[in-house]
């Protein structure tokens, strides 16, 4: 079964955990400590690397630029500086590059592109040789200076914008660090260059106002990357069965993300994220606690053709943030089962691992 990975911050691991992805996992996980940078993924905690994706049938994922500003008070690492944001989110992007140029990746940017690559997973017997498929995104939209500059990231790549990450960005209020309310005045201007462009917005991250807010502006397509369901796993980082269906009526796809803190039914307090081991054991959350998220959406809808893998792929901390079945990537692949167990057919399936992101990557990249 082909998977596809709607959240994946890859270069932001890669560049600031200083991981040569194009190595097997047990190469990076026996490397030397030492030679860490400003870490958010202990090395012998990583789950996702180029070769690793291959053996796990990971045709490709949705991967992020990343660059938050330092805000006054906040508890959160961040830039200096909008334009240090910009530079570092540009070099997320020339990673991503010079991967493409070396073979390891392919940037998917229109929809013949995604077709032509599925296709070509689809048909092969062995994946060793073919790159994996990268659609670019953008979490937290601060690297994005101004609206004026949508139509530059645009020609660069970039397809997928989410407004904010943890806590306030130049242009919304996010989620998990205490604060509330919604989008910023700059916000308005950004959406409709978006929408202009072609760009799609991802919800994540959003406050439920700025989610609200956002969608009463923006009338392009939107998508949920890594988001999961506050009506089984309590607190504001989930979205509550509303703005899941603002999703699901407009078409979008939701990604459960594979973060325990998510999956934790109880809740954590989000303005003060605590130790995980003060407050769950690793074996209390598992991956039937995430297809919980996915049949979830499912119901919403009437039907499997939401719902989808949004895996948070080592942003949640490596292995030790994720279920207790999850050693790499290569064990997303036990979702599948349980989706059979469960009585979903084989479409639906296919579907939720990895036809959901396809089909609405064609719709929505440009020809």
């Amino acid at each position: 079964m082909l998977i596809f990975d709607g959240d994946y911050p890859m270069a932001p691991i890669a560049l600031e955990g200083n991981f040569d992805l194009t190595q097997p996992i047990d190469v990076l996980r026996a490397s030397d400590p030492s030679h860490e940078f400003r870490m958010f993924t202990e090395h012998r905690e990583i789950m996702a690397s180029l070769p690793e994706m291959r053996r796990a049938r990971v045709a490709g994922a949705l991967v992020k630029l990343s660059g938050r500003i330092l805000r006054p008070g906040s508890t959160l690492w961040g830039y200096a500086s909008g334009h240090l944001a910009y530079a570092a989110a540009q070099g997320q992007l020339a990673y991503y590059r010079v991967l493409e140029a070396e073979g390891e990746v392919r940037l998917l940017t229109t929809k013949d592109a995604i077709k032509a690559h599925t296709r070509a997973w689809e048909e092969a017997n062995q994946h060793d040789g073919l790159p994996v498929g990268l659609v670019i995104g953008m979490e937290g939209a601060d690297p994005i200076l101004s609206p004026g500059q949508v139509g530059e990231w645009f020609e660069a790549g970039l397809r997928v914008v989410s407004l904010t990450h943890y806590g306030e960005s130049t242009y919304a209020h996010g989620t998990a660090t205490g604060t509330s309310g919604g989008l910023f005045p700059p916000a308005g201007d950004l959406l409709r260059a978006m929408e202009s462009a072609g760009m799609i917005l991802d919800l994540t991250h959003a406050s439920d106002e700025s989610v609200r807010e956002a969608l009463e502006i923006f009338g392009g397509p939107i998508l949920a990357s890594h988001q999961n369901c506050r009506a089984i796993a309590k607190g504001e980082r989930q979205f509550p069965d509303e703005q899941l269906k603002w999703i699901i009526e407009r078409d979008g796809i939701i990604g459960a993300s594979m973060d325990a803190y998510m999956l934790y039914k109880p809740g954590i307090d989000w303005a003060n994220i605590p130790a995980r081991r003060d407050v769950y054991a690793r074996e209390e959350i598992t991956l039937e606690d995430l297809v919980d998220h996915i049949d979830h959406v499912c119901q919403l809808a009437g039907n499997a053709r939401h719902a989808a893998i949004g895996g948070d792929t080592d942003g949640q901390g490596g292995k030790v943030g994720a279920p207790h079945e999850i050693d790499t990537v290569a064990d997303y692949q036990i979702v599948a089962g349980i989706l059979e167990t469960r009585g979903y057919s084989e479409e639906d399936i296919e579907n939720i691992m990895y036809q959901n992101w396809q089909r609405f990557f064609e719709t929505w990249l440009p020809a």
